[in-house]
This record gives structure tokens, C-alpha cells and sequence, in this order.
């Protein structure tokens, strides 16, 4: 993939650079903060070779990538000039929910690469104990666990880094407030205080004994203050000191006021959520697991999963291991890729079939988004078998109060993480609700799903080759024609990688021997170029087709070419839509290859092509597959 060329198109259709008020990426999909999301080009960025779908949720606009996001991703911050995060975004134009999640997607995301990390270590080292590889007495395994937990531990850091990006303030100083919280004097003070039964004052104001490493709430509450202090410390402080006032009012006054009030709520509000969380535990723990369980695939497809992130690690930090998140998302995850992997097995269909592994592999390893996009909501059936078959591993987990104890993206290699607690029976019962999540999503999928029907091939008749007379009678399971006389080729051999690559979609071109472009469809002109070297077609059943004669020709503006046809005309196969002079194009130094796209590829099963040596107007050229 041109990961250049898809950071341009994705660029250019999304309003431009002066459009991003952020940017930021998580495991499959670039989130943008956008100044104004009608600038958008929604369907033309969904038809785009390389993207997977288009969501607008939680005031984020999500350009669904896959697992080559982070390539695409270093690309587009390059050129658009900002850093992670960064940019002010119009909050009037969102709701209050909308910002809330916004908000959270925001400051967690960028910082998953460092949990997912801490918990892979710990899955690791539970293995390697687990497997009597590693004692865990030994000195190894201590330097390891310290390893791992430290990812947790100074949870308060990397939360304030991306807290302060979100909140517009300074990151360091935000990274100063998380230290203070995890300050060893501190936590030393506080341990001492408990002991004794005394408290901690500061000028007599009272210190909340408490300690907040591995805690999440509360540097966010104390980042957000902070982002409101930085400037009325900027205000009042004169401009020949300022470089030594501001970040001196700024902290003295932010890490008081965490100490003595922001982190103890922030605190506080963690128990209350452990204590929620608990209760749900004892009267009704199958709930919220089988809820989750079988929307995840709906949550994942609005991008609002991450809201319920924050959850999952207050109560890994809390109560020391989750029973929300993962264990319901681990069977959801597997069912996906179960539910693609039956397709798999089910399809006759060599396209299919390809596509229908790859993703169900990469599914049930915990990223959904290519099984997702590319078989079970294309084709329905494997979209309801995996949410039955979530729900019913959500059920499980959820009736036995499975917990998980390191995180960790969802599916078969994170299973580790429920080895825990005094015994394995969390790791035994997690593997149970994975195998249900997959056996039942597998099976309802393959009994449900049936390959897309493929109508048999018509053949044409009473073809005027090469005068583009309105005298083409065809079958209606003609798709696209032939719009010109030459030598028909893939698009792998075009010297363009937009067409090459199939970055704008399907289809196959053609080397011109005649300068007359006729209409391969009957359709309407959508789209004619001011240069008019560009037509685009929309027929009656949806297909959109795009004919763009020779490479790089729009810098002739124009120039030797002559258009017979506007855009809101109705056109016949045989039509003439424009004549082009390819003798004073080759002149000029113009390639002549002219490929014929099918724009909305993504809406069909496939797009077929087929090449002969010698093709004429009206040939069989193009055959798209629902």
C-alpha cells in the first residue's frame, strides 16, 4: 500500500489541513477532530482503496485504517504540521455526551501502547511461571514484574502527558503534577499517618491520606484544573518574569489544590465505581457482561468502545482485576473472527475466501475491525452470529464473575491475563466462554450465511464498433462496457499508483487507439471535469464509474479535448462523451492509458476484468459482483 498517496486522498477529502483541529490513532482507525465535518467527503473516502469505513461518533470523525493506521497515521501528522492531539476543536457543535467521550478517547488512546505493553509483559511472565520456566522467587522474575508494573504504577504520568494535549496546557508541568502524586516521601508520609492514626497538613490545610499511584481520576481532575490555572497565571504574571511566574503559580497552586481536593474526589470517585461494580458482582453479575457481549460489535463500529476503557482500568487499578470489559470482550472478539472464519469455510468464492481468513485470524487475535468491515457487516448473517455467540461467552463470564487481571487487547493471545488470584480457575473459565463465544458465532454463522448470487453472463449484440453511434443492445447483466477502442490491461500495469494500487477502486484501463470515449452504461453524468479529461457515471442500480482518459492529462487543462456531453445528462451505452486528440497528447508527453474505475468497489463482492489483446467500443470490460 501507497501509504503516502492514501494520506493525501484522505487529506484532500476531509477539508484540507487547515480542517484538522487534531489527530490522533488507536489500534485501527485515525480519530480526527475536524472544524467542520461538512468539508467532509464521507462517500468518496469510503469508496477509497485502503480504508475500511467511515464513522462520525463521540465528535470524532473515524477514518477506519486497520492495522496499517500507525503508518498512515506518521504520514498525515507530517503533513499536516500538528502534533498528537493538539489543535482546539469546536466544542459548541458537540453535545455534552459527545464531548465527554471525545474527552476520554482523547486522553486514553495515545497512552494504550504503554498499558497493552505493561499487560503483555505480565501475560509473559505469568507463562513463564505458570510453565515453571521462571520461579517467582528468583531474581529474574523480580526484575520482570518491576518491568511490567511499572506501566501501571506511573499510570499518573502518562495520563497527564495526554491529559494535557486534550485540556490545551503544558504536558511537563502536567507530568510534574503526576509525580508529586507519586512522590515517595509522599507515599511515605501518608503510610505513616495511617499507622499512627494521625493526618497531613500543609499551612493547615488537610491532607487526604491517600496514594494514588496506578490511579487514573484523579490526575485527570487535577490536569483539568491545571488547564484553567496556566492561564490566569499567564494573566497576572508580568511579561519580564513571566518566564519564572506562570510555571511557579502554576504548580504551587495546582499541587495544592490536587492534594487537598482534587485527587481525594478523584479517589473517592474510584471506590464508589469499585463499590458499583461490586454490587453488580454479587446481585446480578451476568448482565452487564452479555450486554457488552453482543453490542461490542456495535460499539466498535461507532468507535465508542474506548469510553468504557477508563472503567476496565479503575478497576484493574482498584480492585485489582476486571469484570467488566475484558470478559466480555474477549468472547466478542473471538466470535468475530469465528464468525469470518466460517465464512471461510462455507464461501466458494476464491475473493471471499481469502479475505474471509485473514480477517477472522487477526479477529479471534483481539482486532476485529478487518473481519468486521470486510465479512460480517458486508454480509449481515456473520454480524448476528457474532453477537450471539459474544453474548452468550458475555453470559458465561459474567455468571461465573470471571476476572481479568492484566488487560490487554481482547482475544486468544491475551487469555494469560486471567491466570490470577489463588488458582487458574479465572484462565479455565475465561478459555470456556472464549470457546462458546467462537463455537456459536462459527456455527449460526455458517448455518446462516450463503455466497452473494452471481448472475450468469450476457452477451451483447448489434455493436457499431468504434463510431459511438446510440445503436448498443444489451442484456441487462451487462455491467460496464468498453468506452473506447485499444488494448485492454490491469490496472497493476498503469505507471500511477492511485490506479495501480486501486486506490480509488477496481477495474482495468485501456491504451487508446482512437480518441472517441463513448458511455460503457446507461446512467447519468455525475461528474465532468473543467479540464475534461475525467467523466463520471452513476448508473440506475448504483454502480458509479469513472473514466479518466490518460495520466496526469489535467495538466493540459483542457487542452485537446472536446466534450459532447454535460454533467445531469442521461446517457446509452455507445454514446459519445468525448474525443480526445491522442496524437497531440502523446506529443505533449502524455501517457494515453486510460483506466475505467469502478468508484464504489467496496459496495460489491467484486469487480471483474477482463484483458484482451485488441478491445472495441462496446466490449464485454467490466463485471461487478454483488
Amino acid at each position: 500500500m501507497d501509504y503516502k498517496k492514501l494520506a493525501e486522498i484522505i487529506l484532500e477529502n476531509i477539508g484540507g489541513e487547515q480542517n484538522v483541529a487534531s489527530l490522533v490513532h488507536c489500534a485501527t482507525r485515525l480519530r480526527f477532530n475536524l472544524k467542520d465535518e461538512s468539508k467532509a467527503n464521507t462517500d468518496l473516502l469510503k469508496k477509497t482503496k485502503g480504508v475500511m469505513g467511515v464513522v462520525k461518533s463521540g465528535g470524532q470523525y473515524q477514518i477506519i485504517i486497520g492495522s496499517d493506521v500507525a503508518n498512515v497515521y506518521k504520514i498525515l501528522i507530517e503533513m499536516c504540521n500538528i502534533t498528537e492531539g493538539s489543535g482546539n476543536v469546536e466544542k459548541k457543535k458537540q453535545s455534552l455526551l459527545a464531548r465527554f467521550v471525545d474527552t476520554l478517547t482523547g486522553i486514553f488512546t495515545p497512552i494504550l501502547p504503554a498499558i497493552t505493553a505493561a499487560g503483555m509483559v505480565k501475560v509473559v511472565i505469568t507463562l513463564l511461571v505458570t510453565f515453571k520456566v521462571l520461579d517467582n522467587t528468583s531474581e529474574s522474575y523480580k526484575i520482570l514484574e518491576f518491568i511490567a508494573d511499572s506501566g501501571f504504577y506511573f499510570l499518573p504520568v502518562f495520563l497527564a502527558n495526554s491529559a494535557a494535549k486534550k485540556f490545551k496546557c503544558n504536558a511537563y508541568l502536567a507530568m510534574f503534577l503526576g509525580g508529586v502524586l507519586l512522590h515517595p516521601t509522599f507515599i511515605n508520609m501518608v503510610n505513616a499517618a495511617k499507622e499512627t492514626g494521625g493526618g497531613m497538613h500543609l499551612f493547615g490545610i488537610p491532607i487526604y491520606t491517600a496514594t494514588y499511584s496506578s490511579s487514573v481520576i484523579p490526575i485527570i481532575l487535577t490536569v483539568w484544573v491545571m488547564s484553567y490555572i496556566e492561564p490566569f497565571a499567564d494573566k497576572i504574571s508580568h511579561k519580564t518574569v513571566k518566564f519564572f511566574t506562570k510555571p511557579l503559580i502554576t504548580i504551587f497552586i495546582t499541587s495544592i489544590l490536587s492534594l487537598a481536593i482534587l485527587a481525594p474526589i478523584g479517589y473517592i470517585i474510584s471506590d464508589v465505581i469499585a463499590t458499583v461494580i461490586l454490587t453488580l458482582e454479587k446481585y446480578v453479575s451476568w448482565l452487564v457482561p452479555t450486554i457488552l457481549g453482543g453490542i461490542f460489535p456495535l460499539l466498535v463500529m461507532t468507535g465508542t468502545h474506548y469510553a468504557i476503557i477508563p472503567m476496565a482500568i479503575n478497576n484493574r487499578m482498584t480492585l485489582g482485576y476486571d469484570t467488566i470489559l475484558n470478559p466480555s470482550n474477549n468472547p466478542s472478539n473471538i466470535g468475530q473472527g469465528a464468525a469470518s472464519l466460517a465464512v471461510f469455510f462455507k464461501s466458494k468464492k476464491a475473493d471471499i475466501k481469502s479475505i474471509a481468513l485473514s480477517s477472522g485470524i487477526t479477529g479471534v487475535c483481539g482486532i476485529t475491525e478487518p473481519a468486521l468491515y470486510g465479512v460480517n457487516l458486508r454480509f449481515k448473517t456473520p454480524l448476528y452470529a457474532a453477537m450471539i455467540g459474544g453474548a452468550a461467552g458475555g453470559f458465561f463470564n459474567g455468571i461465573n464473575g470471571v476476572r481479568n487481571y492484566v488487560g490487554g487487547s481482547p482475544g486468544l493471545l491475551t487469555l494469560p491475563g486471567y491466570i490470577g488470584g489463588d488458582s487458574l480457575r479465572d484462565f479455565y473459565l475465561a478459555c470456556i466462554g472464549a470457546a462458546i463465544g467462537f463455537v456459536v458465532s462459527f456455527v449460526i454463522s455458517y448455518i446462516l450465511y450463503k455466497d452473494p448470487v452471481e448472475e450468469t453472463e450476457s452477451v451483447k449484440e448489434n455493436i457499431n464498433l468504434g463510431n459511438c453511434e446510440n445503436n448498443i443492445n444489451i442484456t441487462e447483466n451487462i455491467d460496464i462496457l468498453s468506452p473506447a477502442k485499444g488494448k485492454a490491461i490491469p490496472l497493476s500495469q498503469v505507471k500511477d499508483p492511485a490506479f495501480s494500487q486501486e486506490v480509488m477502486g477496481k477495474g482495468g484501463a485501456i491504451i487508446l487507439e482512437d480518441g472517441k470515449i463513448c458511455s460503457p452504461v446507461e446512467g447519468t453524468i455525475e461528474a465532468l471535469f473543467d479540464t475534461l479529461h475525467a467523466i463520471g457515471i452513476k448508473t440506475k442500480d448504483g454502480i458509479e464509474v469513472l473514466i479518466h482518459i490518460g495520466i496526469d492529462t489535467v495538466k493540459l487543462g483542457g487542452k485537446h479535448f472536446k466534450a459532447h456531453i454535460k454533467v445531469g445528462d442521461v446517457v446509452k451505452p455507445g454514446d459519445l462523451l468525448v474525443e480526445a486528440d491522442i496524437d497531440k497528447i502523446k506529443e505533449a508527453g502524455y501517457d494515453i492509458t486510460t483506466p475505467v474505475i469502478v468508484t464504489n468497489s467496496y459496495d460489491f463482492g467484486d469487480i471483474l476484468f477482463t484483458a484482451n489483446e485488441n478491445i472495441n467500443i462496446g466490449d464485454n470490460f467490466i463485471r461487478t459482483i454483488k
